[in-house]
């Protein structure tokens, strides 16, 4: 049997070989993803461990306050004093550096990273632990002088002796560039600007006596544990007040935060290899049952010769692992391949990561054969099954086992059964009124009516391609016909053929109603809400100096000016809950700019001094009515009970996912979370002056602020459309993918029908059926089979979008829009992919000799 097994797998290796390609598909995108990950992960593990102090002071981290607000976290520079006389302490120094900056060259464009990296700026102390060395120019002195790192000057053509224009929250000055520092480890894409220790403090933080951090070096002998222990006891009182931190520690919490942005990327790719999975199941399962079908003559020899049912499954099943033990392997060196390119994307973008340093870790290898021998066994279990089943005297007589006439009603059972779960569980998800249930029965539905799809595909092949093809006798005769019957000659093989289009199509469905739904409820929002003539920010939506609003405000024409301040609080509920959500503060003047729905209350009482607005959803729901006073939490510990003084009505959001829709105004914010900076305002043109006249000034003003754009409404919108667009991408990346596999499922479908049909197209020929008349019969099928798989595609795509939209609606976004041109062009698509997938079989089978195809057995 194994003899016989290894002749078969070899005899059909060029039948197998589209369906093998599904595995390396798959098996290359997760073992990419992990390679990747693995080796990002040690370099920056290297980058930590090499720059950490032995020991590091710190203000302790609290409500993300710094991310949100562009305020600095600090502590007296003095401490360093108290540091430098612990026992054990070679050395101790009052670092500063800040990255809620902007750096402008002598053409007024940003030296920023565009690869999202920051901009850091701090102190310049050379330390065996620095992550740069000075390689040209002198370090700098005085504060007219800076270095920068190597990389940046290279990449903005920067060079010693030019001018550097510095915007830091306590105003902005100009720097000399004296020296270039290179990077003596990985550089992580961030731009590096090292300024004179004694001025650092007092340009970057606004005074000489405050620190970002006290670095300290253990003495020869001392452990950084033990020097940790003493510098809390040191710090006495106080130390509750500082995180105190070993090399170790600030390692695992750099690279904690670094993990967020590696789980980006590791869940994107993972995502491409679940979808190139879920589509390669369907086509090992179809390639596994049109080969069976086609060897039951050879099975029913096995069989009488005295192999019994479980050789005959463990034969079928032997020949899916040596699929998959081939595809694994393909796929596990595509995936380092993959990952090689993924290190040169990230070098593009500014991270230089070193692919000789590549980390192939024991995990990579375990996880790609488990996978592609798995895909591969799971989808040729049911095939396998049903070559077991099949008898000795119904193999010799060359009874098809693939299920052509055999009734569907175990199938219909199946789906209608699980396809009633999904449906009720979708419609639970429409009807629900919280976000967490109604994602969790999305979820549910989405999956469930996806297998019942599959289940029950069959099940529609005829009435629905009856249809589809209603016109093609019309229209190409009886070609047409017999390409619609070819179609609906085997539902089971059509509709597995056709369920591989289907999953990609129902995710790009779905997600194009919900991105479009996403798109008209910003829409909504922002004519709704969105009172004010320009919106000044900065392009990455970080906050900026308040030497903006000062140059906003003193332009020609400008009229009212209401500044827009973020921060992180956490509220107390009377309901014995904690919240922590994002906050806004806003000036006086809200209304004329900003258009909010008061339940209770107004914009004057929420922006009282020592008041807040909540929306009054969330308010119900927690217990909080007109007038109750709230615990409020906000960063650098400061706490404050802030009475309501107005409930709005925002659906319990503020339509990015920041629960209670808390507000308050800037004075209350001042004096609670001093030093934030400003992250929008809103300015009105003054009477007498048109819009269209103030916005070139106020662009002539921010000129100096390359990084700062000024947005009417019309710019609001399309910039929401374009960050809706990032997701609506990915998603179209998996929609080919998708399609690059359905593709093959479809050659591969029709390849092995055109072998099965060998005798049955050599007689049509024989009656007069011209080369080009069969080319086009097998394209007219692809096509009918791939615009099948379309239609059902987007069918259960727009069921899970209109879901999608309700769930959506929980949190604010309340417009619902279905893109027709992109179902349109999806379909159309679709016609086009049968055409293509139909090519190289139509034409082996235009090239059949008649004679010898009608000799065929």
């Amino acid at each position: 049997m194994l003899k016989a097994t290894l002749r078969s797998f070899l005899a059909h290796k060029g039948r197998l070989a589209l369906s093998a390609l599904a595995v390396v598909l798959s098996v290359a995108f997760v073992a990419g993803s992990l390679i990747f990950s693995d080796t990002v992960t040690r370099t920056f593990d290297r980058l930590f461990a090499s720059t950490a102090a032995d020991v590091t002071v710190q203000p302790r981290r609290d409500l993300m306050s710094a991310r949100a607000s562009g305020a600095v976290q600090t502590l007296p520079a003095a401490l360093r004093d108290t540091v430098a006389k612990v026992d054990g302490v070679a050395a101790a120094r009052a670092d500063v550096q800040v990255q809620n900056l902007v750096v402008v060259d002598r053409h007024n464009r940003s030296i920023s990273p565009t690869n999202g990296a920051p901009t850091l700026a701090g102190s310049w102390y050379p330390t065996r632990h620095s992550p740069v060395e000075l390689t040209s120019g002198h370090a700098p002195r005085g504060p007219g002088e800076a270095l920068l790192d190597a990389d940046t000057a290279g990449k903005r053509k920067v060079r010693i002796g030019d001018t550097l224009t510095v915007q830091a929250q306590p105003g902005m000055f100009r720097v000399r560039v004296v020296g270039i520092a290179t990077f003596t480890t990985t550089n992580p894409g961030a731009a590096l600007l090292f300024l004179d220790p004694a001025v650092a403090g007092r340009q970057l933080l606004g005074s000489a006596a405050r620190a970002t951090a006290i670095s300290v070096d253990a003495a020869r002998g001392v452990s950084d544990e033990q020097l940790e222990h003493r510098v809390v006891a040191a710090l006495g009182a106080h130390a509750a007040t500082y995180d105190v931190k070993t090399a170790n520690d600030q390692a695992k919490s750099a690279a904690a935060s670094l993990g967020t942005f590696l789980d980006v990327i590791k869940y994107v790719m993972l995502g491409f290899a679940g979808v190139a999975l879920l589509v390669g199941v369907f086509l090992i399962v179809n390639t596994f049952s049109m080969l069976i079908a086609q060897r039951t003559r050879e099975l029913g020899l096995l069989r009488a010769l005295g192999a019994d049912r479980r050789q005959v499954r463990r034969s079928v099943l032997t020949e899916a692992l040596l699929l998959g033990l081939v595809g694994s392997t393909l796929g596990l060196a595509a995936g380092i391949g993959l990952a090689f390119g993924l290190i040169g994307l990230m070098r593009a973008f500014g991270m230089n990561l070193n692919a000789a340093q590549m980390v192939i870790g024991w995990g990579t290898p375990v996880a790609a054969y488990v996978v592609g021998l798995g895909v591969t066994f799971v989808a040729a279990y049911l095939p396998a099954r049903r070559a077991a089943a099949v008898s000795p005297m119904a193999a010799l007589a060359d009874a098809e086992v693939a299920g052509v006439g055999k009734p569907l009603r175990a199938r219909a059972i199946a789906g209608a059964a699980v396809g009633a779960l999904g449906a009720a569980a979708l419609a639970g998800c429409a009807a629900a009124t919280r976000t967490g249930p109604a994602a969790a029965l999305l979820g549910a539905g989405v999956a469930l009516t996806l297998i019942a799809m599959v289940v029950a595909g069959p099940l529609l092949v005829r009435p629905v391609i009856r249809v589809l093809g209603a016109g093609f006798p019309a229209v190409f005769g009886a070609v047409g016909r017999m390409s619609r019957r070819n179609a609906l000659r085997n539902p089971r093989r059509t509709g597995a053929t056709a369920a591989a289009l289907m999953v990609g199509l129902a995710l790009v469905g779905g997600m194009s109603v919900a991105s479009a739904s996403m798109s008209a409820s910003f829409d909504q929002q922002i004519d709704k809400r969105l009172g004010a003539d320009f919106t000044v920010q900065n392009a990455n939506f970080t906050p900026f100096t308040r030497q903006i609003a000062d140059r906003v405000a003193a332009t020609g024409g400008a009229g009212l000016v209401v500044a827009q301040r973020l921060t992180r609080i956490a509220v107390r509920l009377p309901d014995g809950g904690r919240v922590e959500t994002g906050a806004v503060g806003y000036g006086p003047g809200l209304d004329d700019v900003v258009h909010l729905s008061y339940a209770r209350g107004g914009s004057a009482a929420a922006l009282a001094d020592g008041h807040l607005a909540l929306d009054a959803g969330f308010a119900r729901d927690h217990g909080v009515r007109l007038g109750s006073v709230l615990p409020v939490e906000f960063p650098g510990g400061r706490r404050a009970g802030l009475t309501v003084g107005a409930l709005t009505e925002q659906s319990g959001t503020d339509g990015f996912g920041d629960q209670g829709g808390v507000f308050f105004g800037l004075g209350t914010l001042e004096r609670y979370a001093p030093g934030g900076q400003d992250s929008a305002l809103y300015v009105n043109a003054a009477p007498g002056t048109a819009p269209n006249d103030l916005r070139p000034r106020l662009e002539q003003a921010l000129k100096p602020f390359p990084q700062v754009q000024v947005r009417d409404q019309s710019d609001y919108k399309q910039l929401v459309h374009d960050q809706i667009g990032v997701l609506l991408y990915l998603v179209y990346a998996l929609l080919g993918l998708a399609i690059v596999i359905a593709v093959l499922g479809v050659v591969n479908t029709l390849a092995l029908s055109v072998v099965e049909r060998t005798r049955e197209i050599g007689l049509l020929r024989a009656i007069g059926l011209g080369r080009r008349q069969l080319r086009r019969m097998i394209r007219l099928e692809s096509v009918v089979i791939a615009v099948f798989g379309a239609v059902l595609g987007l069918a259960l795509g727009l069921v899970w979008g209109v879901c999608m939209q309700r769930v959506l609606a929980l949190r604010g976004l309340t417009a619902f829009a279905i893109p027709w041109g992109t179902i349109v062009a999806v379909v159309v698509g679709s016609a086009v992919v049968g055409v293509v997938a139909a090519a190289l079989p139509a034409l082996r089978a235009s090239r059949m000799n008649v004679l010898a195809a009608i000799a065929h057995e």
